[in-house]
C-alpha cells in the first residue's frame, strides 16, 4: 500500500484532524504570482482567438460525440483565452473573505472560464510545437496575464515528447504540456495543496474537453508517461514542480512529425523569477509527489480499471424519485465559460428550483466522469458516484439521495430537511448551505483505484472530480442558475451520512446549485 492511501486518509480526516503543519499561517503579503514570470524570454501576442463555430453549444460539448477535427492557431487560441486567459474582473458584493480587498488593483481578482481551488490558478501551460505548426519549432509559455505566449526554448524537441508519452503520442508533433508549481497553492494550503492541485488540472481538462467537444476538434490527453524526462525538457526543479498533463493537439494541414530524439536531452534554461522572498517545502507534499512519480511511465492496461468491480450502493429509504429528462443546454460555449463564476452567499431559496434543472445538472456532471485520458475506458465503472441532498427543489421531497443516471431518478436514503447538517459540516461563512436548492456531492472510488493502477492514480480521480465540478459550473451558466463549490466540509460526517464506509468511496466535493437573490450589487468595471 503507497502513501496515497496514506494522504487520502489524512485528507478525509483533515476536518477533525489538522494536517502538519497545523500551525502554518500563510503571508499574505509575500504570496506568489498566479503564473509564471519569463521577463527575458521573447514574447509573441496571440489572436483574439477564433469564435468556436456556429453550434458549438454547451449541450455538444458535453454531451456530444468524441471530435476528430484539427487545431489552426485561432482556434487554439481561443480554447486558451475563453480557459485560463483574464476575461473580466470579480467586483460583485459577495461574502467571500477577499471581499475587501477586491477594489485594489495589486489585489484584483480576474475572472477566468475556469475554477481553480481558493482562485489561485497555479496550473501553468507549455506549448511545444514542431515543423508542421504556425511558428518556429519550440517550447512556448502561455502568459495568462497577457494572452502571449514567451519562447522558452528554439528548436524541434518534439521527439523528447513522443519518446516520454509514447504510444498516445505517435505521429504528433504539437503538444500542451500541462505543469503545476506547487508554491502557487502551497503557500495558502500547505500539505492539502496536492489534493486541491490536482482537482484544479482536471478543471482545466474538462474545459479543454467541453471546448473542443463542442467545436468537433480531437481530445485526448496522456496523464501516465515519462515525467521526469518532461520536466527535465521544461526546467524544472522536481520537487517543486510537475507536468501532471500532455494533450496531443491533431494540426491541421500538418504531414510532418519529426523523428527520435538526436543528440544531448534538450532543457529550457529561462528560470522562473518567484515573486515570494520566502518559498517553502512541505514534507506531506513531497511525499506525495514522489509516490506519484514512480512507475509514472508505466501506463496501465485498460484492464486494469476495467477490472473495478461496481461499488456498492447504500441501502434505500423508500421508492425511487423520477425525475424530468434534462433541458438542452443551447448556450455557446464562450458565453457560458464567460458567465461562470461562484455565488458565494448569494443563494436565496424564495422559490423551489425546477426538478428539470437539477436534472439537467446532474446529467452533465454524470458525462463528465470522464476525461478521455489514455487510461480510462468508456467500458469500466465509473470512477464516482453522484449523492444529492435536496433543500428547495420542485416535486422532490427534502432529503438524501443517490442519483442513477441509467434510470434518471433519485434514490432516497434520508429523510427530512438537510440544511441543518450541510451547515454544520462546513468550515466556513461564505455560503448559507440551506439556502441552495441542492447539495451534490461527487463520492470517489479512491482506495479502488490506487489498488488497481498505484499512486498516480491518484491524480487520475482528482482529475475527474475537479472535471465534474468545472461541468456543472459551466452547465449551471448555460442554464441560468447559480452556483459554488468548495472544500471546506467535514468529509467524515458526509462519510457516516452516506453510509460510505458500506460503499469503499471518498466524498471529495460539495457543489451547490440554486437561484440568487434578485439584482444583488455589482460594479460594472467595463464601462467605468
Amino acid at each position: 500500500m503507497g502513501f496515497a492511501h496514506e494522504y487520502a486518509t489524512a485528507i478525509v480526516r483533515r476536518g477533525r484532524y489538522p494536517m502538519e503543519p497545523a500551525d502554518f499561517v500563510p503571508d499574505w503579503a509575500d504570496r506568489p504570482r498566479k503564473g509564471k514570470h519569463f521577463p527575458a524570454a521573447e514574447s509573441f501576442p496571440l489572436p483574439a482567438g477564433a469564435e468556436p463555430a456556429a453550434g458549438a453549444t454547451v449541450q455538444r460539448g458535453l454531451h456530444g460525440p468524441r471530435g476528430t477535427g484539427s487545431f489552426t492557431l485561432p482556434l487554439l487560441a481561443g480554447m486558451l483565452y475563453d480557459s485560463y486567459g483574464l476575461v473580466g474582473r470579480r467586483l460583485a458584493v459577495q461574502a467571500n473573505s477577499d471581499l475587501g480587498t477586491l477594489p485594489m488593483y495589486t489585489q484584483a481578482n480576474w475572472s477566468r472560464g475556469t475554477a481553480s481551488g481558493g482562485g489561485l490558478y497555479p496550473v501553468g501551460v507549455h506549448w511545444v510545437s514542431g515543423a508542421g505548426g504556425p511558428l518556429t519549432p519550440g517550447v512556448h509559455y502561455y502568459d495568462t496575464r497577457h494572452h502571449e505566449l514567451r519562447r522558452l526554448l528554439a528548436g524541434d524537441v518534439t521527439g523528447e515528447v513522443r519518446a516520454a508519452v509514447g504510444e498516445p503520442a505517435r505521429g504528433y508533433d504539437q503538444f500542451l504540456l500541462l505543469t503545476v508549481r506547487f508554491w502557487q497553492n502551497a503557500f495558502k494550503y500547505n500539505s492539502f495543496s496536492y489534493h486541491v492541485v490536482t482537482m484544479d488540472v482536471g478543471a482545466l481538462l474538462q474545459t479543454w474537453r467541453i471546448w473542443a467537444r463542442a467545436c468537433g476538434l480531437r481530445f485526448a490527453p496522456a496523464l501516465w508517461f515519462d515525467e521526469p524526462r518532461l520536466g527535465g525538457l521544461l526546467g524544472l526543479d522536481p520537487q517543486e514542480e510537475g507536468v501532471f498533463a500532455v494533450l496531443p493537439l491533431a494540426w491541421q494541414g500538418d504531414g510532418s512529425h519529426g523523428g527520435p530524439p538526436n543528440g544531448p536531452a534538450p532543457r529550457v534554461t529561462h528560470a522562473d523569477q518567484e515573486r515570494s522572498r520566502r518559498v517553502f517545502t512541505f514534507d506531506t507534499v513531497d511525499r506525495m509527489h514522489a509516490a506519484t512519480l514512480e512507475d509514472a511511465a508505466r501506463r496501465p492496461a485498460p484492464e486494469a480499471l476495467q477490472a473495478l468491480p461496481p461499488a456498492p450502493a447504500p441501502e434505500p429509504s423508500g421508492e425511487p424519485v423520477p425525475l424530468p429528462a434534462a433541458e438542452p443546454l443551447t448556450a455557446e460555449v464562450r458565453t457560458a465559460l464567460r458567465e461562470r463564476r461562484s455565488s458565494f452567499g448569494r443563494f436565496q431559496a424564495s422559490r423551489p428550483l425546477p426538478a428539470a434543472a437539477l436534472s439537467t445538472v446532474l446529467a452533465a456532471a454524470e458525462t463528465a466522469g470522464t476525461l478521455d485520458s489514455d487510461v480510462e475506458s468508456p467500458d469500466a465503472e465509473p470512477l464516482t458516484r453522484l449523492y444529492v441532498f435536496v433543500n428547495h427543489v420542485a416535486d422532490v421531497p427534502q432529503g438524501v439521495y443517490r442519483y442513477d443516471p441509467a434510470g434518471g431518478s433519485l434514490t432516497g436514503l434520508r429523510t427530512g430537511p438537510p440544511g441543518d447538517f450541510l451547515q454544520r459540516n462546513y468550515f466556513l461563512a461564505n455560503y448559507n448551505l440551506e439556502q441552495a436548492a441542492a447539495v451534490i456531492v461527487p463520492a470517489a472510488r479512491t482506495p479502488q483505484v490506487l489498488d488497481a493502477v498505484g499512486d498516480r492514480g491518484y491524480r487520475l480521480v482528482n482529475a475527474v472530480v475537479g472535471g465534474m465540478s468545472q461541468a456543472v459550473y459551466t452547465a449551471a451558466a448555460a442554464a441560468g442558475l447559480s452556483c459554488g463549490v468548495a472544500l471546506g466540509f467535514d468529509a467524515i460526517s458526509f462519510t457516516e451520512e452516506l453510509a460510505l464506509d458500506e460503499t469503499g468511496e471518498i466524498p471529495l466535493l460539495i457543489m451547490m446549485i440554486g437561484d440568487e437573490r434578485p439584482r444583488p450589487a455589482d460594479f460594472r468595471y467595463e464601462i467605468a
